[in-house]
């Protein structure tokens, strides 16, 4: 099992409260009737905001995974690959 490191734990769990507020304010502006284009740019930052807090989190693991006792030699190619394009 891959545990990251807590300032790896806390940084993305940083990003992810920040997309979580984002995405309040999205809801928030579609219940005031918002303009659309308005609510898309902010959804589209949420998503960006996910994708990178997603992408930090399979790094943490990925490098984690290579620095672990067997290294590259233990390292489940297709589930990162899985992981990765998953966030894709």
């Amino acid at each position: 099992m891959v545990q990251l490191p807590a300032d790896q734990v806390r940084s993305a769990a940083n990003r992810l409260k920040r997309a979580q507020g984002q995405l309040a304010g999205v809801v928030r502006m579609l219940e005031e009737g918002r303009d659309c284009e308005d609510v898309v740019t902010q959804l589209a930052a949420v998503n960006r905001a996910l994708d990178r807090a997603g992408f930090a989190i399979v790094a943490g693991g990925l490098t984690q995974c290579l620095t672990q006792e067997g290294g590259a030699d233990s390292l489940d190619t297709r589930k990162m690959e899985k992981l990765f394009l998953s966030l894709s």
